[in-house]
């Protein structure tokens, strides 16, 4: 499992275990698994998809940012609306 944090200037938009996120970096599409290797990237404008260990799909507008993976660890860091939950 994934732990992941949608975080903006503001406040924690969503943390949790999630078996994958998908996102679009400046470099292009990116799916994370589980033991994906560290990665670093700056996140293009669109949406940012977290399914949560519970099968639910969260979706995040995303204006700008970065993304970080390590150790099974994924942090979404910027201004970020929620679309669905």
């Amino acid at each position: 499992m994934l732990k992941v944090e949608v975080v903006t200037p503001e406040k924690r938009v969503w943390s949790g275990e999630a078996k994958m996120v998908s996102a679009r970096t400046l470099e292009g599409d990116l799916g994370v698994l589980p033991g994906h290797a560290p990665l670093l990237g700056v996140l293009a404008d669109g949406t940012v998809s977290v399914k949560a260990a519970d099968g639910s799909v969260n979706e995040f507008v995303i204006n700008g940012g970065f993304i970080s993976v390590s150790n099974n660890r994924v942090s979404i860091l910027g201004e970020a609306q929620v679309v669905t939950n």
